[in-house]
């Protein structure tokens, strides 16, 4: 059996999922725009589904618009709100579906600040706030990172800049089903997540926003969420969501638990058995199922391949482009040189992991990281 060790990529659909969505796709067929019965018990379900996310994020249905995923939320909200004269505050540490809308943004006239991390992948909040201007319509903040799993300080961000009045952001991604988020609690004026990062589908999401605010329709030619995204809904997918949120809400307290025990039992066994390591973040600063770790003279995507062979999936802290391997931005936005960065590997715990896979999964890394370290140096 394989060990899967790359939950912040994407996760296995739990079975309560697969079973709601199937029910769905067998019985709840109807087009939930339509006004007879199979449209009204489709529309029943997403309505109910959206009850389910909100109740997780502490928001009230009204507050969420449905979407294929984070990525179309976030491109939804930048593109939609801001325009050329406009300023918005944001971190170098961002998913690659902000930065890319704020490069074409900037293009075009829109003002955008980067505030970088700290050694530790972490940006400070003061740094944030001082980087607000007289322009300034908009901040958007990362809650964890996708790939060090670093917590960034979004409630006292979103406190602090409601007060001069700009609008906040956070894409939350990462952080939904792994965190206690609050709406009612954070003054954030939007928010973006999506289902397959908590055991839910790929292909459904939803933007957060706060009642009062506003983001133009990003996807034309429906009336769909109330005119605000056109298309017909992934009732399915959206159905599974909510199941997902469901699950995430009751079993959160030990769920943070539980991930915490199997990630530090990694860490543990990695520095025993293998030496030369180096976490990339503050453990103390980080999501509780995420490690990011340095090993020292290691061609991390040579590693992924040899563990991915024994059965093993982790990422690489670098991606492969038409040939060549481009450090991790993120790593080396926190001071990482590219050759730290690309010895870099995060590894990721969820559901479905015990005890017994991270030993063998520790007893895989023992084996093969000197091999590769030989391999490198030969």
């Amino acid at each position: 059996m394989r060990i899967y060790l790359d939950h912040n990529a994407t996760t296995p659909v739990r079975d309560e999922v697969v079973d709601a969505m199937a029910d769905v796709l067998r019985n709840g067929f109807g087009n939930p725009s339509s006004v007879y019965e199979e449209g009204a018990y489709a529309r029943a379900r997403l309505e109910a589904a959206r009850a389910q996310i909100a109740s997780l994020l502490g928001a009230d249905a009204s507050e969420i618009r449905f979407t294929s995923g984070a990525t179309e939320a976030n491109n939804t909200l930048l593109l939609g709100l801001l325009e050329p004269g406009d300023h918005v505050v944001t971190t170098a540490i961002e998913h690659p579906s902000v930065l890319a809308p704020l490069e074409l943004l900037e293009a075009k006239g829109v003002g955008v600040t980067r505030v970088p991390p700290d050694a530790d992948g972490c940006v400070a909040a003061g740094d944030v706030l001082d980087a607000i201007g007289p322009s300034t319509k908009l901040v958007s903040v990362i809650w964890a990172n996708n790939e060090t799993g670093a917590l960034q300080p979004v409630e006292a961000i979103a406190e602090r800049a409601r007060s001069r009045g700009v609008l906040v952001h956070s894409d939350a991604t990462q952080g939904v089903g792994k965190l206690v988020i609050d709406l009612s609690r954070v003054p954030l004026d939007y928010l973006s997540t999506s289902a397959h990062k908590l055991g839910g589908p790929k292909g459904a999401g939803a933007l957060f926003v706060r009642d009062g605010r506003d983001v133009p329709a990003y996807l034309l030619g429906g009336g769909q969420e109330k005119g605000k995204r056109g298309g017909t809904e992934n009732v399915a997918g959206l159905v599974g969501f909510g199941v997902a949120c469901a699950l995430a809400e009751a079993e959160l307290d030990d769920r943070l638990a539980r991930y915490a025990s199997l990630r530090d039992r990694l860490w543990q066994g990695l520095r025993e058995a293998v030496g030369g390591l180096r976490w990339n973040g503050d453990p103390k600063r980080t999501l509780v199922n995420t490690l990011n770790v340095e090993f020292e003279g290691v061609a991390g995507e040579v590693l992924v391949q040899a563990l991915d062979l024994e059965g093993v999936a982790v990422s690489a802290g670098a991606a492969c482009h038409s040939g060549s391997i481009d450090p991790s931005k993120v790593l080396t936005a926190m001071g990482r040189s590219p050759e730290e960065a690309r010895a870099s590997l995060r590894l990721s715990v969820g559901h479905g992991l015990d005890e017994a896979a991270i030993d063998e999964a520790v007893a895989l890394f023992a084996r093969l990281v000197p091999r590769v370290r030989e391999r490198g140096n030969a």
